[in-house]
């Protein structure tokens, strides 16, 4: 069997996106690294399937992702740049599940739980996030959290 080099099927020379968008649900290959740090959107949705989503996330200095909760979603969230808190609980009020994150860190969010995590540092924490099933309609991109919260 013969293996090609990395699909060029992604561009990465677009301004805010770096020519980034939904590649699912066809078969895909990225540098996940190189993908998360380009991204500068607050989401950007890079594939899309029927049983799972792969998004990038770039949460500003002293922002988070807000406070939410996915009752039949798991997620996966993998840091790749800056440093930040995760809190997570079984109730929006009682988020006693506490911990510093920072590059090369997983969190694992069980559906059904609250959740939220803060970029504590000064430059941008950049993440990608696996939801399983999906969570966000196909193609979605939030340059901003005021997208992602008018579209929620």
């Amino acid at each position: 069997m013969r293996y090609n080099n990395r699909c060029n099927n992604a561009p990465m020379n677009n301004q805010n996106s770096g020519g980034l968008r939904d590649y699912g649900p066809t078969p895909f290959v990225i540098n996940i690294e190189r993908a998360t740090l380009q991204n500068n959107n607050f989401r950007t949705v890079l594939w899309t399937g029927t049983h799972m989503q792969l998004t990038l996330m770039s949460i500003k200095s002293g922002e988070d992702i807000g406070i939410e909760m996915h009752p039949n979603v798991d997620q996966f969230l993998r840091i790749e740049q800056g440093q930040g808190v995760v809190m997570m609980g079984n109730s929006m009020d009682n988020l006693n599940y506490q911990q510093r994150v920072n590059p090369s860190d997983a969190i694992i969010v069980p559906a059904g739980t609250w959740h939220n995590v803060i970029n504590t540092g000064r430059i941008p924490l950049k993440l990608y996030s696996i939801y399983a099933p999906p969570q966000h309609p196909f193609g979605t991109v939030h340059v901003t959290k005021q997208d992602a919260q008018e579209h929620h």
